[in-house]
Formats: structure tokens, sequence, C-alpha cells
């Protein structure tokens, strides 16, 4: 028996997990995979992280092929980190909004109209971004690095302005955002999550700070999604409502299997809380990318040189 992606697609082995394995071995490689990827992506994958443990990762890696199941800026990251090894990527149209919101000549004029500035942007940025910036930071450690820096030091934080208002509550530092957002972080609907909040009364609210603040008010806990994990096996509660992407819940599950928790709705009658760049991964996918070697993420030397600098400061400021 066997699974196709076509009718006009190669048939593919029944068993993809032994397959993949076999090919883990003969190329050497390692699979990386964000929580927001599909349970059998996250079930095969020899890591399993948020950004900053993604690119801990892929610093790390002694693999001479690493295949990155998330969206495109992550695999640039690690080919950032890695020049010499190969980066593959499942689907290269897996992309990303908050990326996408921040066209590098628009920055390159914002930046030059701040110029005593100095630029931190999230690591959910294009590698041109990148390149423009002094230091990358991510949910994880943004309030710590911007806590780090001299209090007179005028901050221009890209491009999520809503971790970046996040940010300026948890710091009380005034900073320029760029005004740029994620699509699945700005779908939840407030009005959806009190009701929820209202037939489960016992249940904590848990959030990325990427959400809009009107949502962020109703959080019992605010963190990177590896903060929303510990957070919720370490708590004494037994019900959680989940604002942020699903994929997270996968792990929850398997890591505290005997608590409930629930996905925050969006405001739209729609999965639209579930990342569509994200899930255009698959396993199918993940194997024909490792069986042929592509797609391959390839980069400009000096690109890859400039922004390799702000990711090691990042590195850096978060050991």
């Amino acid at each position: 028996m066997f699974t196709t992606l076509s009718p006009a697609a190669a048939p593919l082995p029944y068993d993809l997990f032994e397959a993949i394995g076999t090919l883990k071995k003969d190329l050497n490689a390692v699979i990386l995979a964000h929580y927001y990827q599909d349970p059998d992506i996250q079930d095969v994958a020899d890591y399993i992280g948020d950004s900053l443990g993604l690119s801990r990762q892929a610093a790390d890696t002694n693999a001479d092929v690493i295949v990155f199941a998330g969206v495109h800026f992550m695999a640039e990251t690690a080919k950032i980190l890695n020049p010499n090894k190969q980066v593959l990527l499942p689907d290269l149209d897996a992309g990303c909004s908050l990326a996408d919101s921040c066209p590098p000549n628009a920055f390159a004029a914002f930046k030059a109209a701040h110029p005593d500035h100095l630029v931190i942007s999230y690591i959910n940025c294009t590698a041109a971004i990148k390149a423009m910036s002094d230091i990358i930071c991510t949910s994880s450690n943004a309030v710590s690095i911007v806590q780090q820096l001299p209090a007179d030091q005028k901050i221009i934080f890209a491009p999520d302005q809503n971790l970046g208002r996040y940010v300026m509550q948890q710091t009380g530092r005034d900073m320029v955002l760029w005004q740029g957002s994620c699509m699945v972080h700005e779908t939840f609907s407030e009005k959806k999550l009190v009701q929820l909040q209202i037939n489960h009364p016992k249940a904590e609210i848990i959030a990325h700070p990427e959400c809009e603040a009107v949502v962020l008010r109703h959080a019992n806990f605010i963190g990177s999604t590896t903060a929303l994990l510990k957070y919720a096996q370490q708590s004494n509660q037994s019900e959680f409502i989940v604002v942020t992407e699903p994929g997270i819940i996968h792990q929850m599950q398997k890591q505290a299997p005997g608590k409930v928790f629930i996905p925050a709705p969006p405001t739209a009658a729609c999965a639209c809380n579930e990342c569509p760049h994200m899930r255009l991964n698959t396993l199918e996918k993940l194997y024909l990318a490792m069986k042929t070697r592509q797609p391959e993420i390839t980069l400009d030397p000096e690109l890859q040189r400039q922004a390799l600098q702000p990711i090691q400061r990042m590195l850096e400021m978060s050991a």
C-alpha cells in the first residue's frame, strides 16, 4: 500500500516515519520542528521548540543537513548560523505574515528616519531585516534583552507591534514600534474568549505576547510558546484556555496528559487560529525534501554575514 501526494506524484513509502528515519541516518540530518507544526511532524522531529530554542539547536548541531519544519524565516536563520551546511524547508511557500508586514525597503527608510536608535528585531523577520538590525530577540528573551540596555538608549522595535507594546509595558521603556503583526495572533476574539471563560470558570487563560492588548488583559499568564508549555505543566490548575497557535496543544497534551487544553476561538467561524503557513509543511513533503534534498535555502554570503551579527548578539545576551 502507498500514500500519494497527487495522482501524478510518485508513490511514497507506507511507513513515512521509518523512511524518514532511514534518510536521517543516510544524510546525517537533524529535523528541527516548531511547536506550531502538525503533530506527525512534531513526533518525527529530533528537536521541537520555539524560535529561541530552535536557534540554539541550529547553532549547535553537528549534522550535515538541517531539515527545518517551520516557516521560511526560521530556515533562513538556520542557514545564517550554518553557512556551510545544507538547510532544507519542506515547502518554500511556508512564509510568515509578520515577516511579510516588514518590507526591507520600507524598513530601511524607517530606520534612516531614526538614526540615533538601536534596532531590536523580533526573530520573525526576513534575513534582510535581520541584516539591518543590531540585536535579534524572541518572545522568550525580548524583555530581558531590552532590560540589559542602558536606560537612555533609544530603541526601534520591529516588526511586531503587539510584542513591542508588551515589552514596553514590562520594562517601562519607550520604544519606536514598526506597525507589523501576526495574522494568527490578531485573529483571537476578546468577546468569544470571555464567553469561553464563562463556560469554563476554572480554566486559566494562557496567552502569547503577540496577541493584542485587549486579549492579553484577560490572561492569567503571558509567555512564549515554551513558557506556556512549562506553565501548563507546572500549574496546579487542570484546565487551560490556550491563546496562541493550537499546534502547541499537542505537546501540552503529551507532557500534561491529565489536563484539559482548549484552543481560544478566532473572530471568524473558521480555523483562522491555525497558521496557514506552518500547516503547508506535511510529513509527505518533509520526506520528499530529504529524498530529493530540495527545496534548499540559499542566501547571499554578504547578507548572511550581516544577519549573523545581531543573531550572535542575541545568543550572547541570552546565555
